[in-house]
């Protein structure tokens, strides 16, 4: 009988340190964490813009510090994304309206086969510079986790903004007054 009450109060102590254990490591993990934006694309936000280098369908190599002074909008898509399809004419016709005024457009195809990215560039006439990231490594450093996601950086190289999901026209004026000088 002895050995049962021991038992019992063995094992109801035994889950009392498991769950006290566990709520321990939650709380330290909750007071000892980077932010809930880990590193993700957010955290880019009013810092260094990651120097990548791409290069483009055309075949031409882009590094994001040679562009250094000059905004640069930096839109991340695949062919198959629905989001991206509908951003895509917006995209088009701002980068034709700037163009003339030292504001750099990239587009970063990800997760997509060369002939479909083709496909899509020609259907929406899209002639701002674009190339793809086989490896991923450009998307990982910045946090890109869905698409499309599109970022502001400045003449300073600083990501100023960073939206995800189809751009609005009214976004993207706002977003372009903030880095042009």
């Amino acid at each position: 009988m002895e050995s049962k009450i021991v038992y019992r109060y063995s094992a109801r102590a035994l889950a009392a340190l498991v769950v006290a254990g566990f709520l321990g490591f939650l709380l330290w993990g909750m007071l000892h964490r980077e932010p809930i934006t880990g590193l993700s694309g957010v955290t880019r936000v009013n810092r260094p813009a990651p120097n990548f280098k791409l290069t483009t369908f055309e075949g031409t190599m882009i590094s994001l510090s040679d562009l250094r002074g000059q905004p640069v909008i930096i839109n991340f898509w695949a062919s198959w994304c629905p989001p991206c399809r509908i951003e895509a004419p917006l995209i088009e016709r701002t980068w034709r309206a700037y163009k003339d005024r030292d504001l750099v457009f990239l587009g970063i195809n990800i997760q997509d086969r060369k002939e479909d990215a083709l496909s899509y560039m020609r259907e929406f006439d899209i002639t701002y510079p674009n190339g793809p990231d086989p490896s991923g490594e450009i998307a990982i450093d910045y946090g890109v986790s869905g698409l499309p996601v599109t970022f502001f950086v400045s003449g300073k190289g600083e990501v100023v903004r960073r939206w995800v999901g189809a751009i609005e026209n009214s976004v993207m004026t706002r977003a372009i007054e903030e880095i042009m000088p």
